[in-house]
């Protein structure tokens, strides 16, 4: 239930991004979800993609310095009060929020997705679980996360 996201040190200026952007295009694989920190003379670009392996074997080709760490997608209602329905628990089972971001597209009706990494992912998907917060899966994102 846990997603794999690459996760790349980006120099900020339009021709880096671009020449990333463009070599998964080149390579047929599909952006399902993207967040762009800037950081200064570095930004740190997070992307969920359609096949994780093709995906780090170009940036290793190209020299792009990159990782892949684990996230959690939940589904919640596309209404005020949602967030703050699910960070509560969180907050009370004493769980980080590391970082977040929304993922537009591919959702049930009157639902929003919430990319998570969390101080303790495992016991994050439990907590939300337990509040009857849908998990979403590789699948969900037509996602392929192994060779």
């Amino acid at each position: 239930m846990k997603l794999k996201q690459i996760v790349i040190s980006i120099e900020n200026s339009p021709n880096r991004l671009y020449r990333v952007i463009k070599a998964m295009s080149d390579s047929g694989i599909n952006l399902r979800a993207m967040n762009l920190v800037d950081t200064g003379a570095f930004g740190q670009l997070r992307l969920l993609v359609s096949d994780v392996v093709k995906a780090r074997k170009i940036l290793m080709k190209m020299n792009i310095p990159a990782f892949v760490n684990e996230v959690i997608a939940a589904e919640i209602e596309d209404k005020p009060g949602s967030l703050a329905g699910i960070m509560l628990p969180l907050m009370q089972a004493d769980i980080r929020i590391e970082f977040m971001y929304a993922y537009i597209g591919g959702t049930s009706e009157g639902k929003a997705v919430m990319i998570f990494r969390f101080s303790d992912n495992g016991k994050a998907i439990d907590v939300l679980q337990q509040h009857g917060v849908k998990i979403l899966d590789a699948k969900t994102f037509n996602i392929t996360e192994q060779e």
